[in-house]
């Protein structure tokens, strides 16, 4: 549906997919939640190539564990210390880290990035 939109409107625009760390490295239990992610990735990079000479961009974020309700059970207690020991950056994500980069994806300065996907995980997962 977006897509239509972009192209009826004849000027440059941004698609910026909101993916899964998951999607890159699998997890035991999300095998839908997995595929559907890398699913996503797929069709991000495909539509980059069909959409690139129309002026329109289209990446993806990736973001590793950020503080949400999806998080909420695994950082509880003692979980949060115990991830943040294995983040190089030392603490989880916040949504506005997964905003930010959002932002720039959309923003002239990324004018020429394409099919790309921004790992937001603290350095988590290289």
């Amino acid at each position: 549906a977006a897509t239509r939109y972009l192209l009826a409107a004849k000027s440059a625009g941004r698609v910026v997919s909101i993916s899964s760390v998951v999607a890159e490295r699998g997890n035991a239990g999300q095998t839908a939640y997995a595929a559907a992610k890398a699913g996503l990735l797929g069709l991000t990079r495909s539509l980059a190539q069909e959409l690139a000479s129309r002026g329109v961009t289209v990446n993806a974020i990736t973001p590793g564990f950020i503080e949400s309700a999806m998080t909420a059970e695994l950082l509880a207690g003692d979980g949060r210390a115990a991830l943040e020991e294995q983040i190089p950056l030392g603490r989880v994500g916040l949504p506005t880290d997964v905003a930010a980069a959002v932002r720039f994806l959309v923003s002239e300065a990324a004018g020429y990035i394409t099919g790309e996907v921004l790992r937001v995980n603290g350095g988590l997962y290289m």
